[in-house]
């Protein structure tokens, strides 16, 4: 128990300092854990635990929505992307099929991995111009 209690307190922590760039990560590695949970108890039968896993991958794909920066190109992009994935969810969801969650969960591959690099190339960047500026 404080064990879970101490690991608890932990991702709170992480959650209050990190980075916005960081809790779109963890936002986008929530997705895929959703996701993939869900795939697990749509393949074990746990109808209720599918529909939790999608209900909450869904979640994550509306707070993506709604913080969007529409003054950006990409963004209507992202947007008819996310809202795209959300509704193959509550397809997913309605039908429990593995399929239509096999291809939510690349999309969300793709969008997480490419995150991941945008995050690496800024901070090589933001690095290279430290450097400079010396």
């Amino acid at each position: 128990m404080a064990i879970n209690k101490a690991y608890n307190q932990y991702k709170e922590n992480s959650i209050f300092t990190a980075s916005p760039e960081e809790l779109t990560l963890m936002l986008y590695n929530g997705l895929v854990k959703f996701i993939m949970q869900a795939q697990q108890a749509v393949d074990e039968g746990n109808m209720e635990n599918a529909n939790e896993s999608i209900i909450r991958a869904e979640d994550i794909l509306r707070e993506f929505q709604s913080t969007l920066d529409m003054k950006y190109e990409v963004s209507n992009n992202l947007m008819l992307l996310y809202d795209y994935m959300y509704r193959r969810l509550m397809e997913a969801n309605v039908k429990k099929d593995r399929a239509i969650l096999d291809e939510v969960l690349d999309f969300s591959r793709e969008l997480r991995d490419a995150w991941t690099q945008a995050m690496k190339t800024a901070k090589r960047d933001a690095a290279k111009s430290k450097l400079i500026a010396k």
